[in-house]
């Protein structure tokens, strides 16, 4: 059996079903963003099964994102977790089809303790969107399920406009990159944008002078394990040597043993500020096809190399 016609089916339907829930955004997706913006507490978003399991991803991104959020469990919330709540906090209450038990359980508390609710079910005349103060339309079709039972089209649905409201949001207060990383230190992208040169620089460099020999300068390099060194020429950078250049030295000239380093370096290195960022260096790199930098201070002095797999 070829499944693949199915697969592609399947997932046409789906796209077929974002793009219909594009077309449908209104003012109240407008006034759900303007209502978290205006917040002074939280986002807390709540759902049961799997519009619990999309709820939680939802605060991951809002939390990391800018916008603080938590998870709160409906289950949870009836039985004593609903003292997590203060009244300035905003609620995202998912239930596709907005009759969820324990979801709608919640609504006397929670209009008592006067939270604004946002709704986002695919039943604009469901218990819960009746109740809410903003509703989201997340209706679809039908399910891809062949059954139309098990949720599917429904919970991309649901994550795509929880999606599209974190991105609102990060346009809305101008969330940054930087911003970004500082939420996930223990990241790629945290790692590359707090990162600077001077946390991961060797230092000190190893050094050599125009006058050192071929045989000094490969054991200098090798002592190093960086496969590199700087050449330093009374107390002023004027070169650096790497495994590539002395490959290409010996395969032009075997004889270049028996010269000194200032035939075979290459002159006037580029070089970095040991305050850069490390991303700022790997991109330098990358752009100019090159595997090292020296490093510099803010007195253009020599403290170290930084090479680009650091």
């Amino acid at each position: 059996m070829n499944h693949l016609p199915i697969a592609k089916e399947a997932l046409s339907a789906q796209a077929q079903a974002i793009s219909q829930l594009a077309e449908r955004l209104d003012g109240e997706f407008q006034r759900a963003v303007e209502l978290i913006l205006g917040c002074k507490g939280r986002t807390v978003v709540c759902g049961m099964g799997k519009s619990g399991l999309i709820g939680q991803k939802m605060v991951a991104t809002f939390a990391s994102t800018g916008t603080p959020s938590f998870f709160l469990h409906p289950a949870e919330a009836f039985h004593g977790d609903l003292g997590m709540l203060k009244p300035i906090d905003v609620l995202i209450l998912i239930s596709y089809s907005g009759e969820t038990e324990e979801v709608i359980k919640l609504i006397p508390s929670l209009k008592s303790f006067d939270n604004k609710i946002i709704a986002m079910t695919g039943n604009g005349k469901s218990t819960l969107a009746s109740h809410a103060d903003i509703w989201l339309d997340i209706s679809v079709e039908r399910e891809v399920c062949p059954n139309n039972l098990a949720p599917t089209t429904s919970t991309l649905a649901t994550m795509a406009m929880g999606d599209a409201l974190a991105v609102a949001l990060i346009e809305a207060i101008q969330f940054k990159p930087m911003d970004f990383a500082r939420y996930h230190p223990g990241g790629s992208l945290g790692r590359k944008l707090l990162t600077r040169v001077s946390d991961v620089m060797h230092s000190p460099a190893p050094i050599v002078t125009p006058g050192t020999s071929f045989h000094d300068c490969l054991l200098v390099m090798t002592q190093s394990r960086l496969g590199l060194t700087v050449v330093m020429d009374k107390g002023a950078l004027v070169g650096i040597v790497t495994d590539g250049d002395l490959r290409r030295a010996l395969l032009e000239n075997e004889g270049v043993v028996r010269e000194s380093v200032a035939s075979f370096m290459t002159a006037n290195p580029r070089t970095i500020k040991d305050d850069a960022q490390l991303s700022e260096a790997e991109a330098y790199m990358l752009d100019n096809k090159i595997r090292a930098l020296a490093v510099t201070n803010s007195d253009n002095a020599v403290v170290g190399v930084v090479e680009i797999f650091d």
